[in-house]
């Protein structure tokens, strides 16, 4: 039989994908979340920033990573410098300081453009999810396993889903370049 619940978990899935990609954007405020991206070669592997040392947020505009194990801070350092993110690491001790400079009126409109373009893919995502569904639905009709108006239903409630979840990232995305452009 035929289970919206698992499409509305695959929409949601990726849904949240697309937020922690959002929040790894560098908008001009502190953000822990924004080192998510950045991976560094230790022991033998990458490995995340939050998982070599810990991460706060000091002061609106700076990030400091208390760095565990002290063979690891150049390491941190080259791979924060070879990351988009555009920052400078400042070393101090077992203390990496990264201070978060002003966004530039075109690194913005460059970010905006890269929101926009994160917001489409989910949405394609979103909308390839919708059609997985509705390809089941058609199956299962052809095999005569449901009847005409209960494809009816399910089609409708799949599109709901899709219109709802479309709707959630636009208003995220519109909130997003908002951000960017006020900082």
């Amino acid at each position: 039989m035929f289970e919206e619940s698992r499409y509305s978990s695959k929409m949601l899935k990726t849904y949240e994908v697309f937020q922690q990609e959002l929040g790894s954007l560098r908008t001009g405020r502190a953000n822990a979340s924004m080192l998510d991206i950045v991976k560094v070669e230790v022991y033998g592997q990458k490995m995340p920033i939050n998982q070599l040392g810990s991460i706060t947020t000091p002061e609106p505009r700076s990030i400091n990573i208390q760095v565990w194990d002290t063979n690891n801070i150049a390491l941190i350092d080259s791979a924060i410098k070879k990351s988009e993110l555009g920052l400078n690491p400042q070393i101090d001790g077992q203390l990496i300081r990264l201070p978060i400079p002003d966004l530039s009126e075109e690194r913005r409109s460059e970010i905006k453009k890269i929101i926009k373009a994160m917001g489409e893919k989910c949405k394609v995502s979103i909308r390839n999810i919708r059609r997985e569904a509705n390809d089941e639905l058609k199956k299962l009709l052809k095999d005569k396993k449901i009847s005409e108006d209960e494809i009816k239903k399910n089609e409708k409630v799949i599109q709901d889903y899709t219109d709802d979840q479309i709707k959630v990232i636009d208003d995220r995305v519109t909130a997003k370049e908002k951000e960017i452009m006020t900082i």
